[in-house]
């Protein structure tokens, strides 16, 4: 059997009812890639090869094989991204080694007194906090709250647009970017749950999603990439402020943390059903622009028969665990479930196992910045285990293959 018909006997085996979770079913600035990254590979699966059992394992082992706690990085939204999907298989798996790692990583960074040498200027540093609140609710030392907690006492004096939104960065002033509330406000509502302040965490994590959407989504449900509030920058509309394009990855993070704090936030809070309509508007977005020959997402999402865009494997993990939770919930009809069904089995379709035995993950969109054309969108370089991408996959694939529990 080849490696194509071994995922589909895998999704068979699954159930067809992917929106049943399991078998029951500054973000994103230029700069230097993952530590994970390696050149693109084009082609799709290996013929040779048959994928491993469980993908998250062998995703988590390979990284662990490719670098050290002490090599993986430095504190950066992308480890912290990674490294939380890292977690949920710990959570299933309850091998002590993936935590440790976790735990090692982190340490490197939280000193003994729980202080952390960041100023925490954008919003990328915090997204790490998502981590350090997990090893706080595993170990229970104190460090880890403190830690927490100097980036949560940030957020007091954090810059703002005049209707309260954050800054994507102090250097970025004004500018909001839709990548930019995965980065803090599901920590906010994890901080809440866990530390404390959870009349202020529900608030203000449902708040910045409310501003972000209300700025950033278009009238079919995707959002736009950025918004500048002076509208200075050479990407924002004059009259707008928006940036022209809507880059996938940009919307997943939206999508993300909106799925991400519906688990938390209480059923009587009044930003819930709101909340949820975005939500219900983005699944429908989803499936119209779902492509149907591969399963994925283009890396413009509105864009696909425009020459020169390409479908982007992290945007689609992320699309596909947010519809397969959504379905869940209830949020969506159970209809929905096809379209992760298929988002799963395009994201496959872009995993492999090469000869060295570790798992590739490939065409994976580096960090973007705002820009200001679809060209700008379409050349950017693709790369193959890319943070970005491995820690989406992970997510996706402890919803859909394992049934992973929120947390």
């Amino acid at each position: 059997m080849n490696v194509r018909l071994r995922h589909f006997a895998l999704f068979a085996s699954l159930g067809t009812s992917f929106g049943v979770a399991a078998c029951t079913l500054p973000a994103e600035e230029e700069g230097p890639a993952s530590p994970a990254s390696e050149p693109a590979a084009l082609s799709e699966l290996s013929e040779d090869l048959a994928p491993p059992e469980d993908w998250s394992v062998a995703i988590v082992e390979s990284t662990m094989k490719r670098f050290t706690p002490s090599s993986f990085g430095g504190w950066g939204y992308t480890q912290g991204l990674y490294l939380w999907g890292q977690y949920l298989v710990y959570k299933r798996t309850h091998n002590p080694r993936y935590l440790e790692y976790i735990k090692q990583w982190v340490d490197r960074f939280v000193d003994a007194n729980g202080h952390i040498s960041n100023s925490f200027n954008d919003l990328d540093s915090m997204e790490s906090g998502n981590v350090v609140l997990a090893l706080y609710q595993e170990t229970g030392q104190a460090k880890y709250r403190t830690a927490a907690t100097q980036i949560r006492n940030r957020l007091k004096t954090y810059p703002r647009t005049s209707d309260a939104a954050f800054w994507h960065s102090t250097s970025l002033r004004h500018q909001l970017w839709a990548d930019g509330v995965f980065m803090v406000a599901p920590f906010v509502a994890r901080y809440g749950q866990t530390v404390g302040e959870s009349t202020y965490a529900n608030d203000e994590s449902s708040n910045q999603l409310a501003l972000y959407g209300r700025h950033l989504i278009a009238a079919d449900g995707i959002l736009y990439h950025a918004y500048d509030e002076a509208k200075a920058q050479s990407w924002a509309n004059p009259t707008t402020g928006l940036s022209p394009e809507k880059w996938c990855r940009a919307v997943g993070w939206y999508a993300m943390a909106s799925i991400d704090i519906l688990e938390i936030l209480p059923a009587d809070h009044p930003r819930r059903a709101p909340l949820l309509t975005n939500v219900s508007n983005l699944v429908s977005a989803f499936e119209r622009y779902q492509d149907p020959a591969s399963g994925r997402w283009f890396q413009v999402v509105d864009k696909g028969s425009v020459s020169g865009n390409w479908t982007e494997t992290s945007c689609s993990a992320m699309y596909t665990y947010v519809t397969s939770r959504a379905v869940q919930r209830g949020y969506v009809p159970s209809r929905f479930g096809t379209v992760a069904s298929k988002g799963y089995q395009g994201v496959l379709a872009r995993m492999n196992v090469g000869s060295d035995g570790l798992t590739n993950v490939t065409q994976i969109c580096v960090g973007t910045g705002a820009g200001g054309s679809l060209s700008y969108y379409f050349n950017r370089p693709r790369a193959t285990n890319d943070l970005h991408g491995l820690g989406a996959v992970l997510i996706m694939n402890e919803q859909l293959a394992h049934g992973a529990s929120p947390m």
